[in-house]
């Protein structure tokens, strides 16, 4: 599936002045199935999810947004990229869907926004929204234990980061992501293409080292964010991607042992990508997850 393809998929909704991009596999009642609410990770955005969607819409509603950067949504210069905006910016989207009840899969760049949620509800600060389970993949919540990627750590320098952005390219893109890759063949160049027409698109290059700052934040918030997961009693997925070398196994067990109701859900032979590289059995470990933790739902 190319960009355009997917773009005609979606469609553009404006949430405080900016036009973000949704795919909502269900956009006329009645809502017969339960909803799963996607939220997608870094430098990527809601394509991450092509090859899952056949299945996952035999089970759910799924809905997907690109953050505000990422992907088809809006990109303006002259804003925070906080996760706590991005958390805000979600919220409100889910509101204008009149969506009250869900579950919530994260991955990568989206855990930390899941994350905030869960230290909202905690606090009973979710604005009418009732979260039936957390399904996390692959995200360095536990910053301390990622192995962060060279060109990570370089967009993170604010002196050589713009022009690190400004030298991204689509050649690049794909040796970084099929560095992290199990199997970097999986990997198609219609893929790279895709993601990298979504990337530039609304001169994307130019916020990418703003978008990086999100790994800062874990540092900031990571006793509120980390204490949000020691303290919900919500059913917790742990669905992991075992051969990922960014956000690697360590997290996960980490994850398990400080949570309650969690399960750990373990894919082999799988990057950091684990939807697109080995898309069918890691959308089963959704399913069966989800199917799993619905005994804990009230």
């Amino acid at each position: 599936m190319n960009a355009q393809q997917w773009f005609a998929r979606g469609s553009l909704i404006n949430i405080n002045g900016h036009d973000v991009f949704v795919y909502d596999s269900q956009t006329t009642e009645p809502y017969s199935k339960p909803v799963l609410l996607v939220l997608h990770g870094y430098p990527t955005c809601s394509y991450d999810y092509y090859k899952a969607l056949p299945l996952l819409e035999q089970h759910f509603r799924v809905v997907i947004h690109d953050h505000l950067g990422f992907g088809f949504s809006a990109k303006p210069l002259d804003y925070s990229y906080s996760l706590m905006e991005q958390t805000d910016l979600a919220l409100l989207l889910w509101q204008h869907l009149h969506i009250k009840k869900a579950h919530l899969l994260a991955h990568d760049y989206g855990t930390s926004i899941a994350t905030e949620i869960m230290a909202r509800d905690n606090r009973f600060t979710l604005p009418n929204l009732h979260i039936q389970s957390l399904n996390l993949c692959n995200g360095s919540m536990h910053i301390e234990l990622a192995k962060l990627r060279l060109i990570q750590k370089l967009l993170l320098n604010k002196i050589i980061g713009p022009s690190i952005a400004k030298l991204s390219s689509k050649s690049l893109l794909k040796k970084n992501l099929r560095n992290i890759y199990f199997d970097p063949k999986k990997l198609s160049d219609s893929e790279v293409d895709a993601l990298w027409e979504m990337m530039s698109h609304n001169n994307g290059r130019a916020v990418l080292h703003q978008l990086t700052g999100y790994l800062h934040e874990r540092y900031k918030f990571w006793f509120r964010w980390i204490g949000a997961l020691k303290q919900t009693e919500l059913p917790i997925n742990i669905i992991w991607a075992k051969d990922d070398p960014v956000a690697v196994m360590d997290i996960a067990h980490t994850i398990k042992a400080e949570t309650r109701h969690s399960h750990l859900f373990m894919l082999e032979n799988s990057g950091h990508f684990p939807m697109l590289e080995n898309s069918s059995r890691w959308t089963e470990l959704v399913i069966l997850a989800i199917n799993n933790s619905k005994m804990f739902d009230n």
